[in-house]
């Protein structure tokens, strides 16, 4: 168990930014490259200050072609770099997806081990930044339907920063999904500079008998939320939180539903064709089918872009009061 005082507060943000800074000084072959990251400090600030340590040689302004970026970092992974890239917004990797999908998450397949590619796309996704449809969309279930690649979105300063170090030191291409609305969120991170989580995990974020709730991103915080709410009316709910959604850790899910018997998956993205989708399929095809007492519920986005309006927007995603109504509705309670 790690001290609290080996520990300290900071943002989600800062977290991102300090995991590239331990890795990029200690491995020189980590580079780093995007739109506006070197003297702007990037979109959203993550790389404020990494040009004045690490010099032009090795944090990249680029200019704006989705497609250079990713596919100059295949390129320069398969010949030995470590690329870190930024993609502005989640959105724009529609532009980067031939060389991502037809060449990074292949490459090692098709030359039978012998080529590595050890890059890491990090991907600022999902709504609440009034950012309207084409700066809002969440579209992870599209990456995980790729052989080759990795697909992880921490949901804490600490799970970010233990798992940008993991990505960066993967030997296989990394999308890493970070939601916009967490980044100024605080929480203790380790400063061990060798502190990295496994990819390929789910946790268990809270401990509960009745109901079993998977979320991830800023959809955890509702759940917690709503749990927190619950527990006054003696509702114990379970909370899992897949930090890997690609390749799935699908144990811990499974073990939980077959405690409570009751199971609720929930995220930002669109409902139809989600990840949420996923991992219903996989525990109806298990063993927890059995013990299921009622039927599953989806919680996820409305089957609609992404609304520039405030409260539309907040409308097109899951809340805290959905989940709360879900599991009265899995109880009996409504």
């Amino acid at each position: 168990m790690m001290k609290t005082s080996d520990m300290t507060k900071m943002t989600y943000r800062d977290a991102i930014r300090l995991g590239i800074t331990e890795e990029m000084r200690l491995d020189r072959d980590v580079i780093f490259l995007g739109e506006d990251i070197g003297v702007y400090g990037g979109a959203f600030g993550v790389s404020k200050g990494l040009l004045e340590e690490f010099g032009e040689e090795r944090i990249l302004d680029t200019p704006i072609s989705e497609g250079a970026i990713v596919g100059t970092a295949v390129g320069a992974a398969t010949t030995g770099l470590r690329p870190v890239c930024e993609i502005m917004f989640m959105d724009f990797i529609t532009l980067g997806l031939d060389a991502l999908v037809n060449q990074g998450a292949k490459m090692r397949y098709m030359f039978g081990g012998q080529c590595r590619v050890p890059m890491v796309l990090r991907l600022p996704a999902g709504s609440g930044t009034g950012a309207a449809a084409q700066h809002s969309q969440s579209l992870e279930a599209w990456l995980c339907h790729v052989p080759g690649l990795k697909v992880v979105t921490p949901s804490t300063p600490a799970q970010a920063k233990g798992l940008i170090k993991a990505a960066i030191r993967d030997n296989n291409p990394v999308c890493f999904i970070e939601h916009k609305m967490l980044y100024d969120t605080v929480g203790l991170v380790p400063l061990d500079d060798e502190y990295t989580l496994e990819i390929g995990k789910t946790i268990v974020e809270r401990p509960g008998k009745d109901v079993t709730i998977v979320a991830y991103g800023t959809t955890l915080a509702k759940a917690i939320e709503a749990a927190e709410f619950l527990d006054e009316e003696g509702i114990r709910v379970e909370i899992l939180n897949p930090l890997t959604l690609y390749p799935m850790d699908m144990k811990p899910i499974i073990e939980s539903v077959i405690k409570t018997g009751c199971l609720i998956v929930a995220h930002e993205a669109v409902k139809t064709g989600g990840v949420g989708g996923e991992i219903v399929a996989r525990v109806v095809e298990s063993e927890a089918f059995d013990y299921l007492t009622a039927p599953i519920i989806r919680l996820g986005g409305l089957d609609v872009p992404i609304p520039f309006n405030q409260e539309l927007e907040a409308a097109a995603v899951p809340q805290r009061n959905d989940f709360v109504h879900g599991v009265y509705r899995l109880l009996n309670r409504e």
